[in-house]
Parts: structure tokens; sequence; C-alpha cells
């Protein structure tokens, strides 16, 4: 089977978890069996080279590559990574406004016409989330049938993480940490640099900076916290991570939404106790097991964070997310849909 992965140019730039999430799908295909790409646009594309091409994100970014490959006929699978917090109603009326002015006046985009048509020229929708495969299908009007929730996936290296060498190299141990970006509003950072201004518990930040004024009011509301350490980003495959992630007491993500947020994951295999935003599907990853907290609010953050400190630590986080996210069984997932979308080749 020749399966091409592609995406948006700049996930190379923003790296973060849509990398991960397509560079680990790539090397656990190839474990098995699958001859994998990954498309070059500087590379001569043959459509007859290919059986599949599997595209991460529905977005701006990979439309016209979307619609190219549906003009050529070849077979595509998209995991959009969508997610809003607007209504389901809401959703369809935009979606279908923006698909009426686009037949009028060629040229007219926006966000959520873009996602529908790029997933209606799918042969299969991949979407992270049950909650995800909704808005999709309630939202934006793709076909039932054609969506199948693929979750997130996770290494099952951080499983055997040791937490030494973190500890040897900063000090600390037992503390709070966040790993993501610095400056997306998004991820909601300047409201947990807030929340852990009244903690008495060491915390740690790991993330590139973004320069821009939202990140800059973030490192300087940080220098008030003399127990907060930032620390530039770690590749995902550092060693150095996976080490804070089982060093840590506990792991917070109090974004505006995720879908889980592969990091959450790594921590919560790592050992780390978890406290996530409780928008966005999360809650079909982590269960009853992780602390869920409304975004939007500090005192509600750090309540959840406080709460996650003074609950008992057990392995229960830890065996839910091995027994099902692992990478392995997520690219036996793609495999499998791959194989019908292709009739059985």
């Amino acid at each position: 089977m020749n399966i091409c992965l592609a995406t948006y140019q700049s996930v190379l730039l923003l790296k973060g978890g849509p990398r991960t999430q397509i560079l680990e799908t790539e090397r656990r295909l190839r474990e098995r069996g699958a001859h994998v790409t990954l498309f070059e646009s500087w590379n001569d594309f043959s459509p007859g080279a290919v059986d599949l091409v599997h595209i991460f994100g529905a977005n701006i970014g990979t439309y016209h590559l979307a619609r190219e490959l549906h003009r050529l006929g070849v077979p595509l699978v998209v995991t959009p990574i969508f997610f809003t917090r607007h209504s389901k109603p809401l959703v369809r009326l935009v979606t279908g406004v923006s698909r009426r002015i686009s037949s009028l006046a060629p040229g007219f985009w926006s966000d959520y016409g873009l996602v529908a048509e790029i997933c209606s020229w799918a042969r299969a929708v991949l979407p992270n989330t049950s909650m995800e495969a909704d808005l999709l299908v309630r939202g934006m009007g793709i076909p039932r049938d054609r969506v199948t929730v693929v979750p997130n996936g996770v290494d099952e290296r951080f499983w055997h993480a040791d937490p030494a060498h973190f500890i040897e190299k900063y000090g600390v141990r037992d503390f709070v940490l966040n790993v993501g970006h610095v400056g997306p509003a998004r991820k909601n950072v300047l409201r947990l640099i807030d929340a852990l201004e009244r903690i008495n518990v060491p915390s740690v930040i790991i993330g590139r900076s973004e320069d821009n004024e939202y990140a800059r009011e973030c490192r300087r509301r940080a220098e008030r916290n003399p127990r907060l350490t930032l620390i530039d980003a770690l590749p995902n495959d550092s060693p150095l991570l996976a080490s804070a992630y089982a060093a840590a007491s506990v792991f917070v993500l109090p974004s505006l939404f995720e879908t889980p947020g592969i990091a959450a994951l790594e921590a919560g295999l790592a050992g780390a106790r978890i406290v996530v935003t409780k928008y966005g599907g999360t809650r079909e990853y982590f269960g009853d097991e992780a602390v869920y907290v409304e975004p939007t609010a500090v005192e509600l953050i750090h309540h959840g964070i406080v709460t996650a400190l003074n609950r008992e630590k057990t392995d229960a986080l830890r065996t839910r997310i091995r027994s099902n996210y692992l990478w392995t069984s997520i690219a036996d997932r793609c495999l499998e849909l791959y194989q019908q979308v292709l009739g059985g080749r």
C-alpha cells in the first residue's frame, strides 16, 4: 500500500501536536509494512504512484492541495483537526451561508466553508473525538457513514520516563507543569500564570514563546513569580521532555479547547495528574481520571490545580492511556480504514 501524508506547510514552523501526529503516524505505518511518503511540493507528484493521500488539517493551508487532488481523482482521507465552541446550529448556518455566497461570488471563503468543502471531497473523514465528529456531521453536513473517530495518540516511551534527568538539571521536582506554546490566545497561558501565582509549589512552563504582545505579557507576569520557571521548547523526542513529565506532580492544559492535547496524553502516560480544559472532547480520553476546568476563569483554573495536587496519585490514568491511545493502535486503525477506502486492496 502506497500512502502519502500531507499537511499545511507552516506545520514545520509551528511544530506542536499536528507535527507529532503526522510523524508518528508515518513511523508506525512504515513499521506495519506500508510504503509512506510525505508530500513535498517541490517534487513531481504522479497520481498513479500513490494509492491514497491522507491530509492532516482541513484549513486554508491545505485547501488548494485537497482541491487539486480531488480533481485528479486521487482518493483522499482527511483528519480535519477542527473544533469550535460555537453551537452546531450556528456552524450549520455559517457553513450554509458560505456555500451560497461562494456559489454566487466565487472566491468568497470562510473558515467553516473551507473545512466543509475539504471534508466533502474525502472518502473518509477521521476526527479525533466524537464531539468533533458531531460538529462535522450536524454542523457541516458531512455524511455520517464517511466519518470515523480516530483518536490522537502517544508514544509508549513516556510510560518509561525517568524523572531523574530533569530533577538533576533544574533542581525541581513535584511541580506543576505546562507544555505548549506561549503566545497563541487559545493556549490560555496568561490565565494559567495568574492562577499559579497563588499556588505555593514550584511550577514549570515549557514552550516556544512567540514574538507578540500576549507572549510578552506572559513573560512579564511570569517574572513576578519566583516559583515559576520558563523553559524554551523541547523537541518531542527529547529525553528531557519525557523526564519533565515524569518529575511533575500535576500537568495542566487550560486551553480554550483541546482535542485532547497530545502533551496531556504524554504527561498522563508518564504518571502526572492531569488538569485540562473541559472543552473539545477531553473527557473522552481522560474519563474520570482528570480534573476539568472552565478556562475563562483564573479562579477555576487555580481551584482545579489545587484539587489535583490534593488527589492521590494512582496508575489508573496511565493504564487507560496505555491501553487505548498508543500510536501503534492508532496506526492499525488508520490502515484498516485505508483498506476500506481502497476496497480491500
